[in-house]
């Protein structure tokens, strides 16, 4: 069965190729060469150099002209290169072609982003959406790899590839069945995943407590933010796409209220379609969540881009509508008057350094905040026969106060909206206080 090639144990040194067709986008490009620098590094291949190619019009069969491949190739090899990484996507027929032009091996960028999630992935859902990717990347690929076996074979022949084979079926077209039986096993796989998550949320549901997603740009800091406040314990590196599993935890705020939090893999620009496609069951929680986290490295020079990126993957899972909190994260690492700048652009954002610590506290609070129609404060009279109800009050909210008055307790609380029919009956002093602050005990 035909699989990619595990090309970063293949290979020692890379050269990195950008092709850009405007000059007004030559800036970009160089930003998205240095991002796959950092893709690149991340798969441990060592890069000796980078190099931006204008070209004026794309070429069908190498992108560049061919004069330019050769050019190319050549320098590749006299640099000692034995891998060529285009930040562009690049055409089977094209990787083809480079790779017979030069005898050298031919990445692009989709293929350096699915070897990371290949080696980042560690639950059983993430392997399956990975494997799901990589072979629909491979797919209309296979001539490129197996063209030497591209040879009709008789269905009746003796042997075992005659035997495997029917009438006149190459082993090219055997490969492409089996990888398309192999893609129809995995997306089935996948579909079980999806009604297995969705039996969780169910569960969850039952008491039903409020969700929140973290998303943003990958290595801005989100699962350092899960960690940060629920003590999740969850892999947080310095490195690209550290994160693949969605995990979700639960966090009690300050006043109280407890609420889901749920890690999601990170976005980054040009990420290929088929991953987002793939990954849909894991973005999902984004979509049915009651509001996001969009956490945003405040330190990057690009920090407003990271945030479109995002939020065009969001506008393509329909979730861009969602109430939405934005986190400005690592601003131990600029000055008072770019944090100032950064701020300006978002609607009330909270400004944190997740390593400091400053910003927490605050940042609990306007989650507690993000969450005004769900509570209300309540101050009660509770007989002793009601006396249970105190254990609701310890684990669902908040006790503000607490006083004794003959046989009967004197609370002032607050809880979940969920939770007011049971209390009403024990209600005094007037009707519940539906204006949320935040208290102190």
């Amino acid at each position: 069965m035909f699989e990619i090639r595990e090309k970063p144990r293949m290979v020692e040194k890379a050269l990195l190729i950008g092709v850009y067709f405007d000059r007004r986008e030559q800036q970009e490009a160089a930003s998205l060469l240095e991002e796959l620098r950092e893709l690149v590094d991340t798969l441990g291949i060592p890069v000796a150099e980078e190099i931006l190619v204008h070209v004026k019009d794309s070429n069908r069969k190498y992108l560049t002209g061919s004069g330019k491949a050769k050019e190319l190739t050549t320098h590749a090899r006299e640099t000692g290169c034995d891998v060529i990484i285009f930040d562009n996507s690049l055409a089977p027929m094209q990787q083809r072609a480079w790779e017979e032009e030069g005898g050298i091996t031919v990445m692009d960028r989709e293929e350096v982003i699915l070897d990371i999630f290949a080696m980042r992935a560690r639950t059983a859902e993430a392997r399956l959406q990975v494997d799901l990717a990589r072979q629909q990347y491979a797919l209309p690929r296979l001539a490129r790899m197996w063209g030497h076996l591209d040879r009709q074979g008789g269905g009746g022949g003796s042997g075992s590839a005659g035997a495997a084979r029917g009438e006149g079926e190459s082993q090219l077209e055997v490969d492409r069945r089996l990888a398309r039986k192999r893609i129809d096993t995995l997306k089935r796989q996948i579909e079980e995943v999806k009604q297995q998550r969705l039996t969780q949320r169910k569960e969850r549901q039952r008491v039903p407590v409020p969700q929140a997603a973290i998303v943003g740009y990958t290595n801005s800091g989100k699962s350092t933010l899960l960690n940060s406040l629920t003590g999740a314990g969850v892999l947080a590196e310095d490195k690209l796409f550290a994160t693949l599993d969605p995990t979700t935890r639960k966090v009690q705020l300050p006043d109280g209220q407890q609420l889901l939090l749920t890690d999601t893999v990170g976005f980054i620009r040009n990420l290929p379609h088929r991953l987002i496609e793939s990954f849909k069951a894991t973005l999902e929680e984004a979509v049915i969540a009651d509001f996001l986290i969009h956490v945003l490295d405040a330190s990057q020079e690009r920090v407003f881009q990271f945030y479109q990126t995002t939020m065009d993957v969001l506008k393509e899972l329909e979730a861009e509508q969602k109430k939405m909190l934005i986190v400005l994260n690592k601003i131990d690492l600029i000055p008072p008057e770019r944090r100032a700048q950064v701020a300006a652009h978002f609607d009330k954002p909270v400004l944190v350094s997740l390593h400091t610590g400053e910003g927490v506290d605050e940042l609990g609070d306007r989650l507690s905040e993000m969450m005004l129609d769900r509570t209300v404060r309540l101050k009660l009279r509770l007989p002793q026969s009601e006396f249970g109800l105190m254990s609701v009050i310890h684990q669902q909210g908040k006790l503000l106060h607490q006083d004794y008055e003959e046989n009967d307790v004197l609370i002032d609380t607050v809880l979940p909206r969920r939770f007011e029919p049971q209390f009403l009956p024990f209600v005094v002093g007037g009707a519940p206080q539906r204006k949320r602050e935040i208290w102190e005990e």
